[in-house]
């Protein structure tokens, strides 16, 4: 069945928690493996029921957030999901607590547990009503966000359209096109202050009412960070810092001198490649999509039948129009056993690296979509985002297919974008934790938070006021992790470490690349990050030396590449 034929119907909430009651007490009360095993995998099914139409509710409304019936359910669920958490809470204590628990680890494995012990620590009943005025303002954010209009050479576009004129050629159009975005967010930065103000306020007194110091430790238990901790996180901004900032500020000073730009750059010009523009794909989205078909073909058997599943089935929505929501994401209709990739293409190069970044996300699901309990299909996070955007390395091989041209473009631009893109990620949780650390802090001092970080992650960046928003210190409100996923953004960071070792190994020997992606991917969330890695062969990323050896790579690659008839 296509996606747009799917039918939506919202679960009698009442009868879903009266079936959860029932089975955690007669969890309790069972008096044999085999009862309990059976009540598990009736429970689990139940979930992944709920979660089916729940998600299908979310996907129709991100791609319509104007559209009243799931603009209701949005609101619906941002109650209801709290309140059932309650009665999944009580099932998971009674797993943990439970005399059967050797023989669950034993069928289904110890990070099982791990994880619903992290879940445990998240969550209280006390803290249901400040869950809900969480969802409430991620609601009001993604609304605000998807309902922009910028008015820009007498026309209106959303934030996601205005991306091909803001990375446009032309110095004064694409100077315009910055300054028409900041405007936007120049005119709703008292919301968007207000709503990151009340987040802050809710996310503190959740962590408080759970017995931290602050909402930190809250964030990385609902992250489910079962590897690593923040002590690991400070280590890696730091290798950061001391190997990568360097070599991402003199891919900057190049960028400046090969565009006759001054250098530290302004904002408007830190996106632009090339004096004769940046790599632009080929086609448009059938065209896109008909390359990425032939790219999975050829990559594996696995990828070819998962890619024509995936387009038989409809279930894609990656066009930029009004109204939808901004950025993209992979997630899964459990019931269909099928995932669904959502973008807003726009005609740049982010339309071809989404739509393989995510199908990364995609692919992982779609080999682990059979795995009981159906929350050991993912693993954690960051786990997550190495199966993304390594993919997009080995789509590097169908470069000229999807450019043509512009292949030359794209292959430089997409390391050098891949490294200098760490810094700011970096930046990002940084922030974050200064944030969370003081949540008494003010809007205009939070400004100044970012100020000072981007200085010290991005000192190629212009913070002169020359264009309002963007170089007055509020940048970081365009990323809407920030608001709707805190602690998320680091993920991406070490990911995309891990991914730039499969860069260096895919150059040296692409079958045997492969087979280490797929040793990662079968894995599915089976095993922790650090265990995830190590099983595939590859480096952690919280080892300074793995930073520096990408770093040392990369940086040769970059300045050894034959730019030569590139303007």
């Amino acid at each position: 069945m296509k996606f747009s034929q799917l039918v939506y119907t919202r679960p009698a909430l009442e009868a879903v928690e009266k079936l959860l009651t029932e089975n955690t007490e007669a969890l309790i009360k069972a008096e044999s493996y085999a009862a309990a095993r059976a009540l598990f995998l009736n429970t689990d099914a139940l979930i992944r029921r709920v979660d089916t139409q729940y998600t299908l509710a979310q996907i129709r409304y991100s791609i319509d957030a104007s559209d009243s019936f799931y603009s209701a359910e949005e609101e619906y669920w941002s109650g209801a999901e709290p309140e059932l958490q309650e009665y999944i809470s009580r099932w998971n204590k009674a797993l943990l607590e439970g005399r059967f628990r050797t023989d669950f680890e034993e069928e289904y494995g110890r990070l099982m547990f791990v994880d619903l012990e992290l879940e445990q620590k998240s969550f209280s009943p006390d803290i249901i009503g400040e869950l809900r005025r969480e969802n409430e303002l991620v609601i009001e954010y993604q609304k605000l966000i998807a309902g922009a209009k910028v008015s820009f050479e007498g026309g209106e576009y959303t934030l996601a359209e205005m991306m091909p004129f803001k990375s446009c050629a032309d110095d004064e159009r694409r100077r315009a096109a910055w300054l028409a975005d900041g405007q936007w967010y120049k005119e709703n930065g008292a919301e968007l202050d207000r709503i990151y103000d009340e987040l802050v306020a809710v996310r503190t007194a959740m962590g408080r009412k759970l017995g931290y110091k602050d909402f930190t430790e809250l964030g990385y238990c609902r992250m489910r960070r079962n590897c690593y901790g923040k002590d690991d996180v400070d280590k890696f901004r730091a290798a950061v810092r001391e190997y990568l900032v360097p070599v991402a500020d003199e891919v900057f000073r190049r960028q400046a001198e090969r565009l006759s730009l001054p250098y530290p750059l302004s904002y408007a010009d830190k996106d632009l490649r090339f004096r004769s523009g940046n790599a632009r794909p080929k086609g448009g989205e059938a065209e896109i999509l008909e390359t990425a078909k032939r790219f999975y073909d050829a990559l594996s058997p696995e990828t070819s039948a998962f890619f024509r599943e995936m387009l038989e089935h409809g279930m894609l929505d990656l066009r930029a129009k009004k109204n939808k929501q901004a950025g993209g994401y992979c997630t899964q209709l459990w019931d269909e056993r099928l995932p669904f990739i959502f973008a807003n293409f726009n005609g740049t190069s982010d339309d071809v690296e989404t739509v393989t970044h995510e199908a990364g996300h995609a692919f992982s699901y779609y080999m682990n979509r059979d795995r009981v309990p159906h929350g050991s299909t993912w693993p954690s996070m960051e786990a997550c985002e190495v199966h993304s955007m390594s993919m997009e390395f080995f789509a590097e091989s169908a470069a000229e297919d999807f450019y043509g041209d512009d292949a030359a473009k794209f292959l430089y631009s997409h390391v050098t974008d891949s490294l200098c893109f760490i810094p700011y990620g970096t930046a990002v949780d940084h922030f974050q934790h200064i944030i969370y650390e003081k949540p008494e802090l003010s809007p205009a001092e939070r400004h100044e938070v970012w100020r000072a970080l981007t200085a010290m992650y991005m000192p190629w960046l212009k913070l002169d006021g020359e264009l309002p928003f963007w170089s007055e210190g509020r940048a970081w409100q365009k990323q809407m992790h920030i608001y709707e996923d805190p602690f998320y953004y680091i993920d991406y960071c070490l990911a995309q470490t891990v991914a730039l070792e499969f860069w260096a190994l895919i150059r040296d020997d692409r079958d045997r690349a492969w087979e280490k992606y797929m040793s990662y991917t079968r894995l599915g969330g089976s095993r922790s990050f650090k265990e995830l890695l190590a099983a595939a062969g590859l480096e952690s990323p919280f080892e300074p030396s793995c930073l520096k050896t990408v770093c040392d790579c990369s940086h040769s690659f970059i300045k050894n590449y034959d730019l030569g008839g590139i303007e």
